[in-house]
């Protein structure tokens, strides 16, 4: 039983190990078409994030410490020590979910060519922004990232529109 306690606990604790890294995007996201806008840093600002709830921490505290508190003492004791390794656990379960999936981000001010500014908070990723920065702010369905703008592309020579040769007629 302690084995598997131990096994489950470890499995949850690797679940909450997701990425939220601005430069891994899902795969969900392949083959799909993005809005993209170009605009202008206004204003950069660190935030963090809140570690995500999803209340495994405080399941698997609460499991880890009802097995804990009833290996403590009698018949008797053991269900108030399980109670209360039960209550325990579950708030320091919840706390280290909750402190583990904490994040620096950017909150990102950008004021869009047509002149609209948004505000835009993504985790910190490879690319450092500081304002006058020219960026495309890329949309897709409710989510938003900010990137740094392409380079300029060169404008292309005029070239004549190719001329058709005359092919000669057969006999």
């Amino acid at each position: 039983m302690r084995r598997f306690a131990a096994l489950a606990l470890t499995a949850l604790a690797l679940a909450g190990c997701a990425s939220t890294d601005p430069d891994l995007r899902p795969r969900t996201e392949a083959m799909r078409m993005a809005q993209v806008q170009d605009g202008t840093v206004m204003a950069v600002r660190t935030v963090r994030l809140d570690g995500h709830q999803s209340g495994l921490g405080a399941t698997a505290g609460t499991v880890a410490g009802a097995v804990a508190g009833s290996s403590v003492g009698g018949n008797r004791e053991s269900v108030v020590f399980a109670t209360l390794g039960a209550v325990l656990g579950g708030v320091i379960g919840h706390a280290v979910e909750r402190s583990a999936g904490r994040d620096e981000a950017l909150e990102l001010i950008v004021q869009l060519r047509n002149g609209e500014r948004v505000a835009i908070v993504q985790s910190k990723g490879d690319e450092r922004f500081q304002p006058g920065d020219a960026v495309m702010v890329i949309t897709q369905g409710r989510s938003a990232r900010v990137a740094r703008a392409l380079p300029p592309v060169p404008p292309q020579a005029t070239t004549a529109e190719p001329t058709a040769q005359a092919v000669p007629a057969s006999r």
